[in-house]
């Protein structure tokens, strides 16, 4: 039997589709700041978004992100800054679009 999808396969997964696309997967953690997302993903220019530059924070499926992450993902998108939370294989593709 097949073990449930963790947050830690999401973010493998993340990483490998990031590196595919010779982009760059950075971890993340604010010093001093609680609810920083996951990861900070940084894609070339190759015709695939405008926006190469997103925070990401992963969750196990079903999962939702707690109330101090949302409020920071909602300071950062203030800043013009494109922040997803994902939980998912298939929202790890969506990215992608």
């Amino acid at each position: 039997m097949k073990r449930p999808l963790r947050e830690s396969d999401i973010e493998k997964y993340l990483v490998k589709r990031v590196k595919e696309l010779g982009g760059e997967c950075r971890k993340i953690q604010f010093i001093g700041r609680p609810g920083a997302p996951d990861r900070l993903v940084m894609l070339p220019d190759v015709g695939l978004r405008t926006d190469r530059t997103i925070w990401v924070e992963l969750k196990a499926p079903g999962k939702k992100a707690e109330p101090h992450q949302l409020r920071e993902h909602e300071r950062m998108r203030k800043m013009g800054q494109r922040v997803v939370v994902i939980d998912s294989l298939a929202g790890v593709e969506e990215l992608f679009k």
